[in-house]
């Protein structure tokens, strides 16, 4: 009987000034912090980025805030740090964060250029502290990777645009990100949805086309990180939508799985469910897929016999009442 589960397929898939996006039903929270350009070239880019992140946002529900310019009384950093103040720390929603802009390193430090106090790894960490909630952290500048060992947990994922703090120069997988993330071409699994894995293997592999049209050799190299345990996986080392390195953790799942679950603009199938029940259903797509890479340490009939409940629980969300 239990092998007719073989025949279930499951798919895995401001406050003032700040601005806020257009009322919807609230599918989770995007903060855009939009660091210093130096020059008005770059100044006309990060904007362009930025602009792409809020209307994919607000197509896809969410409220957004831009973190604008200090002024004499509160630097950029003081009202990002007003901003986590604000923010509910316990939500079934997520809560994606995306730095935009010029980032360096000193050899122990990395951090994100802003007007004013410059962002660190460490200082972001300390704002998100409470923050229980699934939290996105994208951050598109150079020399960005140690944001990632840094902000590492098991409630977040963590992309940069570059796989050291070594890699100064101005990175390019921002812009590429910016145009994935709501773009419909970028979806590979056709289901009407882009991923935020979709989106980083897409502007993973227009990045290296960049510099492959322009004769150079790619000064980045983006990471992704979703299974809490630090180390980042980068494009090349997927196979489809998995991952070909094991992660050293029993009980961990491969970087990119949860990745694929997230959707900043959700197909109309998910729309019809409310956040906590995608949640839900997210939370039951994990344990079924921690349970097949561990099928080793199981009897054939233990095995089957868990795998059928959990498909059981799923079904619940995943078959239409009538």
């Amino acid at each position: 009987m239990i092998r007719l589960l073989l025949l279930v397929t499951i798919t895995v898939h401001t406050f003032s000034p700040l601005v806020h996006a257009e009322e919807k039903t609230l599918r989770g929270d995007l903060l855009i912090i939009q660091g210093s350009a130096g020059n008005e070239e770059f100044g006309t880019l990060f904007t362009t980025w930025a602009s792409r992140w809020e209307k994919a946002a607000q197509k896809g529900g969410l409220q957004t805030v831009q973190i604008p310019s200090g002024d004499d009384t509160k630097s950029q950093k003081d009202l990002i740090a007003e901003y986590f103040v604000q923010q509910q720390p316990e939500s079934s929603l997520p809560l994606w964060i995306v730095m935009i802009g010029h980032g360096t390193y000193d050899g122990r430090t990395a951090k994100l250029n802003l007007d004013g106090p410059d962002l660190s790894a460490k200082e972001l960490d300390g704002f998100l502290a409470k923050v229980t909630r699934l939290t996105v952290i994208i951050n598109c500048s150079s020399s960005s990777a140690p944001f990632l060992e840094a902000l590492s947990q098991n409630n977040r994922i963590v992309l940069t645009s570059t796989r050291s703090g070594e890699q100064v120069n101005f990175s390019r997988f921002g812009e590429f990100l910016s145009e994935a993330i709501g773009d419909s071409t970028a979806d590979l699994d056709k289901d009407n949805q882009t991923s935020l894995l979709e989106a980083f293997l897409s502007a993973s592999r227009k990045t290296l086309e960049f510099y492959e049209s322009d004769g150079r050799i790619p000064t980045e190299n983006a990471l992704l990180d979703d299974n809490g345990d630090g180390k980042g996986t980068r494009s090349t080392a997927f196979q489809g939508f998995r991952a070909v390195a094991k992660p050293q953790e029993k009980g961990t799942l491969l970087d990119g799985f949860r990745a694929h679950q997230l959707h900043l603009i959700a197909n109309d199938a998910d729309k019809n469910l409310s956040p906590e029940v995608v949640a839900q259903r997210n939370e039951l797509e994990q344990e079924i897929e921690l349970l097949r890479s561990n099928k080793k340490d199981f009897t054939e009939d233990e095995y089957y016999s868990k795998l059928e409940k959990l498909f059981l629980e799923l079904a619940e969300f995943v078959i239409p009442k009538n």
